[in-house]
């Protein structure tokens, strides 16, 4: 019989220190490898069953396990190691963990008295060596360098973070806020942390190593052994609470964490970012240089336990360390809980045998994930051991109802993490096949439950953190050897490597940035002026050979062109000559929108000749005659309608000549009759408004001669607009100007010397009601008179409405005789009853 080999296998990260033991453990017939975290315990469980098949292969987690009838190897937690299964070769990983406070004990224990029957190794830091050597003294200690030099980068900011980086903080709020930072100003970043399970962390890791993003936030987890191509570290804190307190990290812990970067031969760096302040030079020169300061101590905790009793066993587990190198760590859970239920009669009646007192121990080492500072874990084991205590085993219905309970993909983050945490206790008791009657049922039923909230916590980090178009934009746009592919769609679509990044719209592009702000505006514009380099110059001659059709003028003295905004009107120097402002582009020269204005002010100019060309004509025939000028310049002036009466101001000699060259000079306003056409008249609205800054006020439709002076439309009209577009005030109603200036001028001769009949169709020419008429014709400047009363013996039949007019009362006009008093008219005769009678001024 030969001594069963022990060799210690120390060095800094990426040495392949792992990648040796499951070599070497694969060469044997049988071997259990102990990790420190279930998430590696899984990932090199997978590369197991790749090399040696599933039969042959088995993991074994607290929550989780998978032991074919033949497995020859192990996979497994350090807790979950099954030392009563004898195997050839036996490993523990990460061994300088035996001077862990809190989980210390258990691989100090590993260290101690786990041994393979051929070989035995630890894998771990350089720091652990003289306590090893010292507690195991046939140890084999082998030190492997370094396959690839770590270097310090110094502080950078998050924008300034390289690609293939991973960010370290110590607490999930620190890990969601850079993870939101590093969204918004990098595209996003995968997430891992030590509450994660293994199927959402492998389902991050790989969205990481896949490139479909290129940054990495986590927590200290990553320091221990998960393998990823991270080429920098960036600390975004370096401080960590352990449990019990806020503590600076050590140098050997940063270094952990830092050796991270670098995979095989491919050199890595490390820094700082965000608020963190500088490594102090003495742990940057230790973690370049892999020089630390031994462990002066392993923590330990008593494994021969005294189950004779509940007060033996916490005596025994109060046991001192036997020997100089051990200490003892804090108090674990298990015997926080063991302490807390000693303390209560019933467990104490129950635990009254050597078994009972084991099962006890059992029940309170069930691990509390949840960790909610409360007694609701001291009443589960509690639970647990009583109902073992009474029925042997725990109730089905009891265990399925929790995990049903935990079946639930809705909430945020923390409370998809919570409930995985809440799983993987009751996966847990659902493993323990010597509590439960149907354990390979309850198995399936918790990893069901686990899987669906994993998938759901992926789902919502990729959600909240990662923009794949952003992240895919920035690694293009950054890699200057290909040419980045971009395009323009005819509806204006803005397409980069196949992302729509935005929309175009004549010359102004608008972002597609989504939630994630300036910043990813910011990208956004980078990646699209690939594309609008080419697509704004060949849009610039377009817009110059488009035809008038293409363009249109808004309400509010926008230019556009194809129904896209190009350029504003400004007032002139006079109201028919407005100024072009061309609308500010970033993808627009200074030529370029000097070519855009130039075509603008065609279109304008073209418009402005064909809308207003009776006003230019009757201008150019007033140039002959120094008595037309005047009131040609003055309609020029107000584009062809200037209202007011202008019977005093201008002769009927004047008069006459007005019209002779196309100019009405009326009761209401002297002014060009094409300009009441509708497209004139929306020219002048437009210019008028463009005057006095303010939008273009609704027009009539195109046909109406009288709008209600109370409607909506007039309503919305500003003082002095309906006399300047050519729109008379008649009491209810306004009429339009040559309308109104016809009755007014067919009344007005008719009762030129007195009231006479009021034509049968001027009701008509308003298209009003008839009870309007008289308040309309006041408006006009005419009065209804009543016809006067008939003797009872002439009364016969009548017409419906019998009406006369009267002029006001201004009195007579020179050289016409007053009207005759009423006591002395005559009664009007028969064949004048029938004829309604007006009266002018």
């Amino acid at each position: 019989m030969f001594d069963a080999r022990v060799k210690a296998i120390l060095g800094p990260t990426n040495t392949g220190k792992t990648h040796l033991a499951l070599e070497r453990m694969l060469a044997h017939s049988s071997g259990i490898i102990g990790f420190p975290l279930r998430l590696l315990a899984r990932e090199n469980y997978d590369r197991m069953v790749a090399q040696k098949g599933e039969k042959n292969v088995a993991l074994i987690t607290g929550e989780e396990k998978i032991v074919p009838p033949e497995a020859k190897y192990f996979a497994c937690t350090v807790e979950a190691m099954p030392l009563d299964r004898r195997v050839e070769f036996l490993a523990v990983d990460e061994i300088q963990l035996c001077a862990d406070p809190d989980r210390g004990h258990i691989f100090t224990d590993r260290l101690l008295h786990a041994r393979g029957l051929v070989e035995t190794m630890f894998m771990g830091a350089e720091t652990i060596r003289p306590l090893l050597q010292r507690l195991v003294p046939q140890v084999e200690v082998e030190t492997r360098p370094r396959l690839s030099q770590l270097s310090h980068a110094g502080p950078a900011k998050l924008t300034r973070l390289p690609a293939r980086s991973a960010v370290v903080a110590f607490s999930a709020g620190e890990v969601y806020a850079i993870a939101e930072a590093i969204r918004r100003r990098r595209g996003g970043c995968a997430v891992v942390m030590g509450r994660l399970s293994p199927r959402t962390r492998n389902a991050q890791v790989k969205m990481y190593q896949d490139r479909e993003v290129d940054f990495l936030v986590a927590t200290d987890a990553i320091g221990m052994g998960l393998n990823m191509d991270v080429d920098h570290v960036a600390f975004a804190s370096l401080t960590k609470f352990d449990g019990n307190r806020p503590r600076p990290l050590t140098a050997q812990e940063a270094a952990q964490i830092a050796g991270r970067a670098g995979r095989g031969m491919r050199d890595g760096t490390f820094g700082t970012t965000g608020e963190c302040p500088p490594l102090p030079d003495e742990m940057v020169n230790k973690i370049e240089n892999h020089h630390f300061e031994p462990l002066q101590a392993l923590v330990w905790r008593n494994s021969d336990l005294d189950f004779s009793s509940v007060d033996a066993l916490l005596d025994s587990l109060s046991t001192p360390p036997p020997q100089p190198g051990l200490t003892k760590g804090n108090d674990a859970t298990d015997h926080i809980v063991l302490a807390a239920l000693a303390r209560e009669p019933a467990i104490r009646e129950r635990a009254n045998s050597r078994a009972r007192v084991a099962l006890l121990w059992e029940a309170c080492q069930v691990p509390d994930f949840r960790k909610l500072a409360d007694d609701s874990h001291t009443r589960l084991c509690a639970r647990i051991f009583e109902e073992l205590c009474d029925n042997r085993a725990l109730p089905e219905d009891w265990i399925r109802g929790q995990i049903a309970g935990c079946h639930n993909i809705e909430g945020d983050l923390d409370t998809l993490m919570a409930r995985l945490a809440h799983i993987r206790s009751w996966a847990y008791i659902a493993a323990r096949a010597d509590w439960v009657k149907d354990a390979a049922s309850l198995q399936d039923a918790a990893r069901a439950a686990e899987d669906a909230v994993s998938d759901a916590l992926h789902e919502r980090l990729t959600a909240r953190f990662v923009d794949r178009r952003a992240a895919h934009l920035i690694r293009r746009l950054d890699d200057t050897q290909d040419e980045v592919l971009s395009a323009v769609t005819r509806s204006g679509e803005v397409v980069v490597e196949g992302h729509n990044v935005g929309k175009v719209e004549g010359f102004q592009f608008t972002p597609d940035a989504g939630e994630g702000g300036e910043e990813e505006r910011k990208l956004v514009l980078r990646a699209a002026r690939r594309a609008l380099a080419m697509e704004m110059p060949r849009r610039v001659a377009a817009l110059e050979v488009a035809k008038p059709e293409a363009f249109t003028l808004s309400p509010e003295h926008r230019l556009l062109w194809d129904g896209a905004e190009v350029a504003r009107l400004k007032m002139g120097s006079e109201p028919g000559k407005p100024v072009i402002e061309v609308r500010d582009s970033e993808f627009l020269d200074s030529a370029q929108k000097e070519r855009i204005r130039a075509k603008l002010a065609a279109f304008i100019e073209g418009a402005l000749g064909k809308d207003l060309a009776a006003v230019a004509g009757v201008e150019a025939k007033a140039a002959e005659d120094n008595t037309l000028r005047g009131p040609a310049y003055q309609l020029r002036e107000t584009l062809g309608l200037k209202p007011g009466d202008t019977r005093n101001a201008i002769n009927n000699e004047l008069k006459a000549k007005l019209k002779g060259i196309g100019i009405r000079a009326g009761r209401f306003a002297l002014y060009v009759p094409e300009v009441l056409k509708p497209r004139p008249m929306g020219m002048r609205a437009q210019l008028w408004a463009l005057s006095h800054d303010i939008p273009t006020p609704p027009l009539p439709a195109p046909g109406l001669v009288s709008i209600p002076a109370d409607g909506v439309l007039a309503l919305s009209w500003p003082e002095g607009f309906a006399e300047i577009i050519g729109w008379v005030k008649a009491g209810p109603i306004f009429v339009r100007l040559d309308v109104a200036e016809r009755v007014a001028g067919e009344l007005g001769y008719l009762t030129r010397k007195a009231p006479a009949p009021l034509p049968p169709e001027t009701l008509g020419k308003f298209g009003i009601r008839g009870e309007l008429l008289g308040e309309v014709l006041a408006g006009l400047g005419f009065r209804l008179i009543a016809p006067d009363p008939l003797p009872e013996e002439m009364h016969g039949p009548l017409p419906p409405v019998m009406v006369a007019w009267a002029r006001p009362d201004r009195g007579p006009r020179p050289g016409q005789r007053p009207p005759r008093r009423e006591e002395n008219r005559r009664p009007p005769r028969r064949d004048e009853r029938r004829a309604p009678a007006a009266e002018g001024a």
